[in-house]
């Protein structure tokens, strides 16, 4: 029994801390910043004012975490984050196919718990933040559940919040909606009828049962659906989910009124539900109900602060390389209309590059203060360049970046913007690349630091068999195949069949930046006559300048057949001319207007389990996953595969690396291949495969003659493994057991 006597007042405790890193904030982007610095050394402290990790991406909200993949709906081939944001979509796949989002909930929990060297404080909201001249000290944070104050010390910040609430409180100099068309020469940027902010959504769950529900609204739901212009759009099988456009705000501060925009998502919510219900126009919807609604409102724009780079339309079309390139987006430039589901405007605005971009350190930190990182959706980038870096996946791929730099700056006694000079920069773009963070047209150099590399067989593309089964060409299909500079590609020869004689143009296209997909430019053309079933011949002359991927694209003759093979490739892909409506209106980009984007073809994959490739012969043999790739520094397929891959019928592939004298190794980190190119939506979509084909599962790793790791049970493409310390090698073979079920693929071995 404890008996607590009349007082004048009493205090909440408070509890003392201090640490190296402090993060504010828990979704994607401060998760993967807290654990990037974490792992490589700091002491962290990670403040969440949730209950859960994962901000929009978490159960809470259950928005799908997404990013340059666009759901495979654009042209960045094999554009899947890698590094930690990889790490949590693979592991995600593996425990949680069907995209329950309690159990990405899971994930996320589980990987901060198990990260010795952080600290994770949830149900915590930031309130007072302390700075001495250009640098922040202290912070003050209050947890409602468990009545406790925390005064927090760090040496250096980063504000993952999405609201900047660490920044905002800190004085740090930002902005709130669109810049004028001629700050940075954007011909997106919106006008006063658009509007300058996106709002916020508020997604629900519907279940069908086995006998009717009835459905009363609540007084104050939307009485009138026709105040949704696009109100014919709603039928009864759309979960709530798909509803992203049923949104609202932009035209409000979307801070400090975010209670009154969530009672009016509400009222839109209940209000098409009453209309689905009760409107007599569903009559299938009769036993359906909801269960679940959203409590809080995904939030998508506020406050952006002010780096030493502001992030432009421009950087993403003209897809600019910086300097200081850390990290990548390939998101639409994503735009919707203030007003949201009450504007006339169609839900968004949609425009892709042709490829990924690259995101600069500078847009990365605060200009105002020495020791603030910024992520997430608070980056220094315009509205317009926002629309598109805002996107979950590619908020935790940026939230790594600033946690490996915090963790430099930590060892080397730097401010933020120091790191940022051009004879510093290398260190981080080097070290996120031997941690598996691709960053385009960017290598590691040396990453095996000078070993020689041997293995016991090499794949040449000769033949892929035909396997029985046919596929319509009622649609342009085309084979991304690579190709090295100076050479031509072999003749190949291609099973097709029709029932009367059809013409069939066969064009070789490629892409006039170096390192995109996008078929662009037209590079040589044939026409073979097809009549009945048989072997026809494809043959360029085309003499490759560079290393690049071309495309062997079939038109469109609903007439003609192509046999398939029962094998898939890595690095190898079949592309169709089609449409994903999810990010598209049309299988080409148009625009309606002087938007200064470009016109080009969407050449899109299918997910697995439906992928697929022609049966071919080539002649002579394409040599496309010689060794040597694992020397080139280059993590996935760009210009070339960049991958080994052993014989099919070698039954135990391996590979040394050796060295003419012993070699300190303190991290081994293998680049394996999970298909890159699968965006592995976090939740809601659900997905066939818990690992896909080429990853492989049960390896061993030897150190000369030692048994360093035998590895089963393997679902990630970064696999980390430490020698013991002070240990000298001359050598290290690794032995691949076995894959999930296609050609083991590998594309580099990383030593630090």
């Amino acid at each position: 029994m404890q008996i607590f006597p009349q007082t004048g007042a009493r205090e909440f405790p408070q509890q003392q801390m201090h640490t190296d890193f402090l993060v504010a904030g828990g979704g994607l982007a401060g998760l993967c910043a807290a654990l990037a610095a974490a792992r490589d050394g700091l002491k962290v402290v990670l403040v969440q004012d949730r209950p859960v990790l994962g901000g929009n991406a978490s159960s809470e909200v259950r928005l799908w975490a997404n990013g340059a993949t666009s759901h495979m709906g654009n042209n960045n081939r094999w554009a899947r984050e890698g590094g930690i944001m990889g790490e949590i979509m693979e592991e995600n796949l593996y425990r949680n196919k069907e995209g329950n989002p309690v159990m990405f909930d899971l994930v996320l929990l589980d990987m901060a718990r198990s990260e010795p060297n952080l600290t994770l404080l949830l149900n915590t909201a930031l309130f007072e933040v302390e700075t001495e001249g250009r640098k922040i000290i202290r912070v003050k944070g209050f947890n409602a559940i468990n009545e406790t104050f925390y005064n927090i010390s760090a040496t250096q910040f980063c504000d993952a919040t999405g609201d900047g609430v660490l920044g905002h409180l800190a004085g740090a100099e930002y902005r709130v909606g669109a810049e004028d068309p001629g700050e940075f020469g954007e011909k997106m940027a919106p006008g006063d009828n658009f509007g300058h902010k996106l709002g916020h959504s508020i997604y629900f769950y519907t279940k069908k049962g086995g006998a009717p529900v009835d459905f009363v609204p609540p007084s104050f739901a939307l009485q009138n659906i026709e105040e949704i212009p696009r109100y014919t759009r709603l039928t009864s099988t759309l979960n709530g989910c798909d509803l992203w456009w049923l949104e609202w705000g932009g035209r409000l501060d979307t801070v400090h009124d975010s209670e009154e925009i969530k009672w009016e998502l509400w009222k839109i919510v209940w209000g098409v539900w009453d209309h689905i219900k009760n409107s007599g126009q569903f009559p299938e919807a009769a036993c359906m109900t909801i269960e679940w609604v959203g409590a809080i409102p995904g939030k998508r724009e506020s406050r952006r602060f002010v780096g030493d780079h502001i992030l432009c339309q421009q950087d993403i079309i003209e897809q600019r390389d910086h300097y200081d390139a850390v990290a990548y987006g390939g998101w639409s430039i994503d735009l919707h209309p203030a007003d949201g589901v009450y504007s006339k405007h169609d839900g968004c605005r949609q425009f892709h590059s042709k490829g990924t971009y690259t995101i600069p350190y500078r847009s990365l930190y605060s200009r105002s203060l020495e020791n603030l990182f910024l992520t997430g959706r608070l980056i220094s980038a315009s509205h317009v360049a926002f629309g598109s870096a805002r996107v979950m996946c590619t908020c935790g791929l940026l939230g790594e970046v600033a946690g490996r730099a915090a963790a430099l700056c930590h060892r080397g006694q730097l401010n933020a913007p120091q790191l940022a000079e051009k004879n510093r920069i290398g260190a981080l773009q080097q070290h996120l690349q031997q941690t598996g963070c691709y960053i385009p047209r960017q290598w590691l150099e040396d990453p095996a630091q000078g070993a020689q590399v041997s293995v016991s067989s090499e794949l040449l593309l000769r033949e892929l068999a035909a396997s029985g089964e046919w596929t319509s060409l009622d649609a342009r299909m085309a084979l991304l195949l690579p190709l090295k500079a100076g050479e031509t590609l072999p003749v190949m020869h291609f099973t097709l069949r029709s029932t009367s004689p059809q013409p069939l143009k066969v064009s070789l296209l490629g892409s006039a930046r170096v390192g995109n997909f996008t078929a662009d430019t037209p590079l040589d053309a044939c026409e073979i006559q097809v009549s009945g079933q048989g072997e026809y011949t494809v043959k360029f002359t085309h003499q490759s300048p560079r290393d690049e991927y071309l495309f062997i694209a079939f038109e469109s003759n609903k007439q003609v057949d192509i046999a398939l093979s029962g094998k898939l490739l890595p690095g190898i892909m079949t592309v169709f001319n089609s449409l994903n409506a999810r990010v598209a209106k049309h299988t080409r980009q148009i625009a309606d207007g002087d938007y200064g984007v470009d016109e080009f073809d969407f050449w899109l994959p299918r997910r697995h389990p439906n992928q697929i490739l022609p049966a071919l012969r080539c002649q002579p043999a394409l040599r496309c996953y010689a060794a040597g790739h694992l020397l080139n520094g280059r993590l996935r397929p760009e210009q070339q595969t960049n991958a080994w891959v052993p014989d099919l019928n070698d039954p135990a592939p391996s590979v040394c690396w050796h060295w003419e004298t012993p070699q300190k190794i303190q991290t081994l980190t293998l680049i394996f291949d999970n298909d890159f190119d699968n965006a592995m939506e976090s939740v809601q979509m659900g997905h066939a495969l818990a690992v896909t084909p080429h990853c492989v599962t049960h390896y061993r790793l030897w150190a000369d003659d030692e048994l360093l790791a035998e590895v089963t049970g393997n679902r990630h493409s970064v696999c980390e493994h430490s020698v013991p310390s002070g240990r000298s090698v001359r050598r290290i073979r690794l032995d691949i057991v076995s894959t999930a079920g296609g050609v083991p693929a590998l594309y580099s071995l990383n030593l630090r």
